[in-house]
């Protein structure tokens, strides 16, 4: 979570919601708190590869299954392109493509050495991008002009520019399901994943109201929205400008960050659905020595590589949302079937969740709205086909025999 949306999503979020992006930024928590919540006791009741791959499909039917890992898969490497287009703009402007291809292909290979390596440079990324995060509010006030009445309207451009931002927002704090997606890796998961994930989306809600803060203090909401990059904006205007180069540093390394668990996330859904031939097999092996599902690995940093290589893909962050909040949607609707000796919260967060992440996700741009339901429909398509491939052998296999 701690990664480049931190740096990146404030601007989009003010433009939308204006000085409402406090309020945004509470609901878009709410929203993953619910998502947590579930996805935690989903994680402890089903501790596999898979995340809400695995819950959709025992808890709601195979299709529900198969939805969210499509739409996590095809939104997620969106993202890795994203991320690692992201990082090439912040460390080498000049070389972008190449410096984001060599970025995804070094990080696919970190990625197939296990995950004690990942999770050892994961520890130092984020160490260094916290950091950053603290020089840059510290510059940022200290050699700033901050004026507080540029909190103000709380409410900002209205309801539905708080419910867009809010959906900017929630791509910042996508990430906390990675831990459930390595189940099967976790010492302990019954009792490590439930305790994990709202520790670690506390300590993250806390660093971005921080941010957001200093940078309506700093900014205002029509400077906000006007940076491309607005922690290195708010820090280059004030006296503590030659701070700036350590802010986009930050980002570059947060980048990398964001880009090394997500390529391991989407290698296991990936895998997971390849175990169940829902995806080709071939995905589905695993190296004998490292115990990680190295081709779809391998795989899914191709494809990356490929689109960081040929698509400027910044705009994808409202479709990754939108697929993401879909994928939440169906793990809050498999937490409400659980029993209640399986539920360690109130089952009306549930609920929440299930009416939070659609609200949430409707009210995005209608261009990522449209672009995110024909994806999910083009899955479904390829479900109904690979359904009916099956069904059409079944008889041809029992002939033979």
């Amino acid at each position: 979570m701690l990664g480049a949306g931190v740096f990146a999503a404030f601007g989009p979020a003010a433009e939308a919601a204006g000085s409402g992006i406090i309020l945004a930024l509470a609901l878009a928590a709410f929203v993953a708190f619910c998502n947590a919540t579930s996805s935690a006791e989903l994680a402890a009741t089903y501790p596999q590869a898979g995340g809400t791959y695995v819950y959709g499909r025992e808890r709601l039917g195979r299709f529900y299954g198969f939805l969210a890992g499509w739409g996590f898969v095809v939104g997620k490497i969106a993202s890795c392109a994203a991320m690692a287009i992201t990082f090439a703009a912040y460390a080498a402007p000049d070389a972008q493509k190449p410096v984001a291809v060599a970025a995804v292909v070094v990080l696919t290979a970190v990625n197939t050495q296990g995950i004690h390596r990942t999770a050892a440079l994961t520890r130092i990324i984020v160490a260094l991008v916290l950091v950053g995060i603290a020089i840059s509010v510290a510059a940022a006030l200290a050699g700033g002009d901050p004026h507080a009445d540029r909190l103000t309207p709380v409410t900002g451009t209205g309801a539905y520019g708080i419910l867009q931002a809010a959906g900017l927002i929630f791509f910042a704090f996508a990430g906390y399901a990675r831990i459930a997606t390595l189940g099967e890796e976790v010492r302990d998961p019954a009792h490590t994943i439930p305790k994990a994930i709202p520790i670690a989306l506390g300590i993250v809600l806390a660093v971005y109201a921080a941010v957001a803060v200093t940078l309506l203090l700093v900014l205002g909401a029509d400077g906000l929205a006007a940076a491309t990059a607005p922690l290195a904006a708010a820090v280059d205007g004030g006296s503590l400008d030659e701070l700036t180069p350590v802010v986009r540093s930050a980002a570059a390394i947060a980048s990398l960050g964001v880009l090394l668990s997500l390529i391991a996330g989407v290698g296991r859904t990936a895998f997971a659905m390849a175990d169940n031939r829902e995806l080709p097999h071939v995905l589905a092996r695993v190296h004998p020595k490292h115990k990680v599902p190295w081709v779809a690995e391998v795989a899914v940093g191709a494809v990356v590589a490929v689109l960081a290589a040929t698509l400027d893909l910044r705009h994808a962050i409202g479709f990754s949302s939108f697929a993401v909040l879909v994928y939440y949607a169906i793990a809050n609707a498999s937490a409400f079937t659980l029993s209640r000796t399986q539920l360690r919260w109130p089952r009306a967060l549930t609920v929440a969740g299930i009416a939070g992440c659609l609200a949430v996700a409707f009210s995005l741009p209608w261009t990522s709205v449209v672009a995110g339901v024909g994806v999910l429909a083009a899955g479904s398509l390829v479900y109904a086909a690979h359904l009916q491939f099956r069904r059409w052998r079944r008889p041809r296999t029992g002939a033979r025999s």
